[in-house]
């Protein structure tokens, strides 16, 4: 039986004309029939493509058509679907962001990379972080901090100083972003299953916003990070290109 794809892309120029390509060549399947989602752009696209399948989970394969590419395959119009059937599955697990605004509103959304807290304004944010309901950081002086998965260490976190996480480890990366006090606390090595509550300080006076991923929540005064294994997403790489593989390569990356 051929294996029925939906192809979705992102709205650069090259990312089109390959969804144009491709549809003529494979057919475009309706996406609630399709057992492969192809998707073609940058990271964005692969990002917007995983968050969709929160609802179905089928298995996404990205081909690079866009800037960044870290989760994308090399474009190729070839044979795609014998590639398909040779690919290796790279399991994700999204996090949870349950944000609390100050006005006692709730905002719930999933990240696939990170969640991530930045200052409002020309002030510092004064943050409280605890850990499995036990306080381990009475106050953090910094421009913000985040939460992020093994996928997402080699994004932000990285960025920011924070560790690269292989894929397959069960760890969550918490890293400050531009930590004025304590000046020496580099973040945290995290348990996959931990709980971890970000509270703000005085946030009316010093805003903080909460972003699950590229969700932003404004205005925060707490936020509960933890993984959510109930929506975990397939990603396939061509053999010998697995997440894994580019995680390991891009720790020798100088």
């Amino acid at each position: 039986m051929q294996t029925r794809l939906h192809f979705t892309a992102s709205k650069r120029p090259e990312a089109q004309l390959a969804l144009a390509e491709l549809s003529r060549i494979y057919g475009q399947t309706e996406v609630d029939e399709a057992d492969i989602i192809v998707a073609l752009g940058g990271d964005g696209a692969m990002l917007d493509a995983l968050r969709a399948r929160f609802r179905d989970h089928k298995p996404v394969y990205g081909m690079h058509r866009g800037t960044v590419g870290f989760l994308m395959n090399e474009y190729d119009a070839q044979d795609l679907p014998a590639r398909i059937d040779k690919a290796e599955r790279a399991t994700l697990i999204p996090l949870r962001m349950t944000a609390t605004d100050v006005d006692g509103e709730t905002h719930v959304r999933l990240a696939i990379n990170e969640v991530s807290l930045l200052r409002q304004t020309a002030q510092s944010a004064r943050l409280t972080i605890s850990v499995d309901g036990r306080e381990r950081l009475p106050e953090l002086a910094c421009d913000g901090v985040l939460v992020a998965t093994p996928a997402g260490s080699t994004a932000y976190n990285l960025s920011v100083q924070g560790p690269i996480l292989p894929i397959g480890a069960k760890l969550l990366a918490l890293t400050p972003i531009s930590p004025f006090r304590p000046r020496r606390w580099r973040g945290a090595l995290l348990r996959h299953d931990a709980e971890v509550l970000i509270e703000v300080q005085a946030p009316n006076r010093r805003p903080v916003s909460a972003a699950a991923d590229n969700q932003e929540v404004r205005n925060v005064a707490r936020v509960e990070v933890q993984a959510d294994p109930r929506h975990q997403l397939t990603l396939l790489f061509d053999p010998g290109h697995a997440l894994d593989e580019r995680i390991l390569r891009e720790q020798f990356a100088v």
